[in-house]
Parts: structure tokens; C-alpha cells; sequence
């Protein structure tokens, strides 16, 4: 594993640190009126979720760590546990549901997700950050309204509540952003 000083950490990083794979969530560089410079960074566990600042001056080694990607094919659930394929070589794996979080609902049959790997051991997956999905239910269009800063409350045929504009009515597929949970588009 390649080590880098403490100022070189960057979002997105992550590091061995006692003991544990962290992400580095944010990070900032401070420089004090009295004493050296330093990096304060927030890390995120990737095994438990638990979260530590840190704090690491430019003299202090760490060691950053690379984690493998995959792009693998969601093929169902069952029992809290999410079967991916690997495209290349069909094998599958299970994982925990927990890896995805709230995004949960936003994972369909078939699609592709990258899943990150340190050697065998799965720590997370990313779906795209842009999904079509179906409204179930919303207020219905009024004639004469137009794109404008109101939005309504509609359910998504996943189950999660979104806000669209007053002109998307039920039955419309829209692009939901799954990072901000919010409408990005007409589909």
C-alpha cells in the first residue's frame, strides 16, 4: 500500500487507520497563527458506518488503500441479502441490503451497480446516480400551470415520496437523482 502525508489526504480516499478501512468524507486544511499546518478530516468507517475526526499533520504517514471495482448485475433479493452477478464471469455474491442504505428502493432487476472491493470482502455499492422511475400517485395536472418553483408530493411506484413539478401527473415516468432524493427530469 502506497503511504502519503497527512496533506495529501482528499475526499473520497480511503485509508487503513487503526486498524480499519475509513473514507475520508470531508477534509480540511487548517493553518493555525501558532504551530504547524494540519489536515482535519472527517472518516467514515466502511465496515461498521462509524464516523471519527481526525486530525494529521503534513509529517504524519498513512496508508491509502485501493479498492477494486465491479460492475455487477442485481438479480434479486432474499432474506436481507442482495444477489449480484459479475458480467464477466457469472458468478454471483451476496450482500448485505444495509451496503445500500436508503437507496435501496431505487435497486431494480437487472441493473448495474458498481461494487467496490477490498481483496474478497464487498464494503459498498453505487447505483447510478440517475434512475427512471414510474409515479404511482400525485395530485392530479391542473390546465394552466407551468413549470415554476411550486412542487407537489408524489409516490413513486418504489414507494419513496419525491417532490415534482405541478405538471408531471400520475403514470408519467420521471429521472429521479438518487443522491439528493429529489425530480430531475422528464424521462
Amino acid at each position: 500500500m502506497p503511504k502519503i502525508n497527512g496533506n495529501e489526504i482528499k475526499p473520497g480516499f480511503v485509508l487503513e487507520h487503526d486498524g480499519g478501512l475509513w473514507a475520508a468524507v470531508k477534509v480540511g486544511h487548517v493553518k493555525p497563527g501558532k504551530g504547524g499546518a494540519f489536515a482535519q478530516v472527517e472518516l467514515k468507517n466502511l465496515r461498521d458506518g462509524r464516523k471519527l475526526n481526525e486530525r494529521f499533520r503534513s509529517e504524519d504517514r498513512v496508508d491509502q488503500v485501493q479498492l477494486d471495482m465491479k460492475d455487477q448485475q442485481f438479480l434479486y433479493e432474499t432474506d436481507g441479502k442482495l444477489v449480484f452477478m459479475d458480467s464477466a464471469t457469472f458468478e454471483q455474491t451476496e450482500l448485505d441490503a444495509d451496503l445500500l442504505g436508503d437507496r435501496r428502493p431505487f435497486l431494480t432487476d437487472g441493473m448495474t451497480a458498481a461494487v467496490q472491493y477490498y481483496g474478497d470482502e464487498a464494503l459498498a455499492v453505487s447505483i447510478p446516480q440517475k434512475v427512471v422511475c414510474r409515479v404511482a400517485e400525485t395530485e392530479p395536472v391542473l390546465n394552466g400551470q407551468t413549470a415554476s418553483k411550486s412542487y407537489k408530493p408524489a409516490i413513486l411506484d418504489n414507494g419513496l415520496r419525491v417532490m415534482v413539478p405541478p405538471f408531471v401527473g400520475a403514470g408519467e415516468a420521471i429521472v429521479v437523482n438518487t443522491e439528493l432524493f429529489e425530480y430531475s427530469e422528464r424521462a
